[in-house]
């Protein structure tokens, strides 16, 4: 046991001189010294690794919350296109509605404005569908108009909405006149042409002269329309004879494929006088 115990006591007797051993420069305990080296170098990776990863789940949240704020964003900027559309769209409908007050106070008949809230699917190109009816004074055939000119008749009445017939539609017609009234003897039937954006007017004597660019109004010749209300500008003239009539064509002063707003003009045209059937010299039967 004696050399197994000299061992132990010399081990000791090692340890405690290297515990207590300093340098001699910085007075600095040499264990503590050795201890730091080792410390480090085993420090000095743990440390890089874990702020490796630090960085990573840093960077990842810093993504994320990134992702979201960008997202709220864009979410915002939808928002306030929508409100600024939404504003364009109401300062448009404020225009409309200023043009037909003005049209009301412009025009010497009564008129009712109206939405216009669909197209019949049977005659979409054609046919549109107001939120006017019968209620409202609306009736057969009571022209269309709006600051532009003149867009179609009701074609049909329920209570609350109604039927319009463009002046686009195959068949439909209105007499017309080409200059202003009272100065211009230019008289003619304007008619509508299925699935074209012109209208054509026909029986125009070849012998009077009718120029691109003239205005044509209405007639009140059909019974329908009251006269002076704006057709549309010639745009062609196919010219005719003594014996021949010109082929005009007109473009609608209205526009026919934007509309939101129209106006019933609340006209009804004047009784037609029942002519006389009898003969002139025939007596009364007693």
């Amino acid at each position: 046991m004696a050399p197994w115990l000299m061992i132990i006591l010399l081990l000791f007797n090692f340890v405690l001189m290297a515990f207590d051993a300093r340098e001699a420069r910085t007075q600095q305990r040499v264990i503590r010294v050795w201890t730091q080296t080792v410390a480090d170098f085993v420090q000095s990776p743990v440390t890089t690794v874990s702020s490796a990863v630090t960085n990573y789940l840093q960077s990842f949240s810093n993504l994320r919350t990134a992702q979201t704020d960008n997202d709220v964003l864009k979410q915002r900027v939808q928002e306030l296109e929508v409100e600024l559309q939404q504003k364009e769209d109401l300062t448009a409908e404020n225009q409309r509605l200023k043009s037909l007050l003005v049209l009301k106070e412009e025009t010497k008949y009564k008129i009712l404005p109206a939405q216009i809230i669909g197209r019949d699917p049977s005659v979409w190109f054609d046919a549109l569908i107001i939120n006017r009816g019968s209620l409202d004074g609306v009736k057969l055939n009571m022209p269309i108009i709006n600051k532009g000119g003149l867009i179609g008749r009701v074609a049909s009445v329920s209570p609350l909405t109604a039927q319009i017939y463009l002046i686009t539609k195959d068949k439909e017609s209105a007499g017309g006149i080409i200059g202003e009234l009272g100065s211009s003897n230019t008289l003619g039937v304007v008619s509508g042409e299925s699935k074209k954006e012109v209208l054509e007017m026909g029986y125009v004597p070849g012998s009077v002269e009718v120029n691109v660019g003239e205005t044509v109004f209405t007639s009140g010749q059909e019974g329908i329309y009251p006269p002076g209300l704006k057709i549309g500008e010639v745009v062609e003239v196919r010219s005719g004879s003594a014996t021949v009539s010109h082929q005009i064509f007109v473009k609608p002063s209205a526009n026919l494929s934007a509309m939101q707003e129209v106006a019933v003009l609340l006209y009804e045209p004047p009784p037609q006088p029942e002519f006389d059937k009898s003969l002139p010299n025939a007596g009364k039967k007693k």
